[in-house]
């Protein structure tokens, strides 16, 4: 009976060992390869990436927009200036202006209005003149609303009230918040209204007209005077909402009258000796129609522009998915490196287009590695010698990775195709996965054996 008992443990032992874990390691051997280990320092790390390697591409189509390229009809397409021959002076006739009375001054969007009060600073500050308010800038803005906003006060509509309606609204306004009315309002600068004066004159110019009419004489007054060595065919033009009026400037020298004309918003003064009044108008009209003609073609320009450029661009969107379709039925040719050993997720996983990848952007863009079973010791990148006299060599890159400093080398130590990052298993986890195989089949022989 002692001799049956010992038989069958001897068979229970035998029987077990045949199922004994076997973990996978880096050797010096391998189904004839030649395995050479090389640990990973800041200078073995420059020797592996010398392995000569050029990430692959994107197609063209990524590196383009809809704009590039030449063929593109642009703004460029416009017509000439049309030719308009030179004539020789003649007499001018007068043409005046027919005499207006300007009316009285009206606040406009971007005139600047300066409020005065005996506030003891805490809203307003207490001024006492224009000339102060202007040293303190104690401004407001007409807005594009027309409004102006005053702190503690709000909004009060003035554009286009003379300056006593717009008194009346600040008093208005002042009473229904229980404030002290006394006040001023006068307006500082005046940028709503104005006339342009140019041609030959000292410093052509946008004239303001303020709360005093503005005469012809103050104007070209105001431009720097007439510039001129003959005055004999000069001209003062004025160009008013559609009409052109003409003024021999010799004319103009004699005649008070005509020095006092009154001038109005929007007017246009130009000093010239080229033309006549009718031809200076048919001048006029031939520039209207080619700034018309030049916007028209402008406006053809950017239509047939866009069109284009939409054209392209649905073009290299076609290109654009039809690559990444591709890339989804992996019909297009990738460079890959794998993943296996101790880590999250053993995985393939393709290299970038266009730029290196390092060993912590695989392996930690993977998950990293299984600290609890896996040797930070022994961490490899694999790869097979390029050269032909060396086939069947294998490099293993060692990363010790027991000091979290060394990491770092894993920032550059750059990938190339086909490599694999190999993380060894701990010893105790060797000898534990051994003992869960061993241990139920050393249970199930002792069964079979009983």
């Amino acid at each position: 009976m002692k001799l049956h008992r010992i038989f069958a443990l001897t068979t229970l032992i035998l029987s077990a060992c045949g199922v004994t874990y076997t973990s996978p390691k880096v050797r010096d051997q391998a189904a004839g390869l030649a395995v050479r280990e090389v640990a990973l320092t800041a200078e073995t790390v420059l020797v592996a990436n010398r392995s000569p390697y050029t990430p692959r591409p994107l197609p063209l189509a990524f590196h383009q927009n809809a704009g590039m390229g030449s063929g593109l009809k642009g703004i460029g397409a416009l017509p000439d200036t049309p030719y308009v021959p030179e004539i020789k002076p003649e007499p001018l006739e007068l043409r005046a202006p027919p005499q207006v009375t300007p009316p009285p001054y009206r606040i406009g969007i971007g005139d600047e209005v300066l409020l005065a009060t005996k506030g003891t600073g805490s809203t307003i500050e207490e001024l006492t003149g224009l000339l102060a308010a202007q040293n303190r800038r104690e401004g407001y803005t007409v807005r594009d609303d027309g409004a102006i906003a005053i702190p503690d006060i709000g909004q009060i509509q003035i554009a286009g009230r003379t300056l006593e309606d717009a008194e009346s609204a600040v008093f208005n306004a002042l009473v229904e918040r229980q404030i002290d009315p006394a006040f001023s309002l006068e307006v500082a600068q005046f940028n709503s209204k104005r006339v342009a004066v140019g041609g030959a004159v000292q410093s052509p110019r946008l004239v303001p007209i303020t709360l005093t009419p503005l005469t012809l004489h103050e104007a070209l007054t105001a431009s720097g005077g007439i510039s001129l060595r003959d005055k004999g065919f000069a001209s003062i033009r004025i160009y008013r909402t559609g009409d052109l009026y003409q003024i021999p400037l010799q004319t103009y020298l004699r005649s008070s009258a005509l020095q006092n004309t009154y001038l109005l918003n929007g007017d246009a003064v130009y000093v010239d000796t080229t033309y006549d009044l009718d031809r200076a108008v048919e001048f006029y009209r031939q520039k209207i129609d080619v700034i018309n003609l030049r916007r028209e073609a402008r406006a053809t320009a950017l239509e047939e522009l866009q069109a284009e450029v939409d054209l392209r661009r649905g073009t290299l969107e076609e290109h654009r998915s039809t690559f990444s379709s591709r890339l989804e039925l992996e019909a297009e040719p990738r460079d890959y490196v794998y993943v296996t050993g101790e880590v999250r997720t053993q995985n393939r996983v393709p290299l970038p287009y266009e730029q290196q990848t390092s060993l912590a952007d695989v392996l930690y863009g993977n998950g990293g590695f299984q600290t609890r079973t896996g040797d930070a010791a022994h961490i490899y990148v694999l790869r097979s010698s390029p050269r032909p006299e060396e086939f069947g060599a294998v490099t293993a890159w060692r990363l010790d990775g027991r000091n979290a400093a060394t990491l770092a080398l894993a920032t550059r130590m750059q990938m190339r195709p086909n490599d694999i990052i190999f993380v060894q298993e701990q010893p105790i986890t060797t000898w534990g996965r051994a003992l869960d195989q061993f241990l139920p089949s050393l249970l199930n022989a002792g069964a079979d054996a009983l």
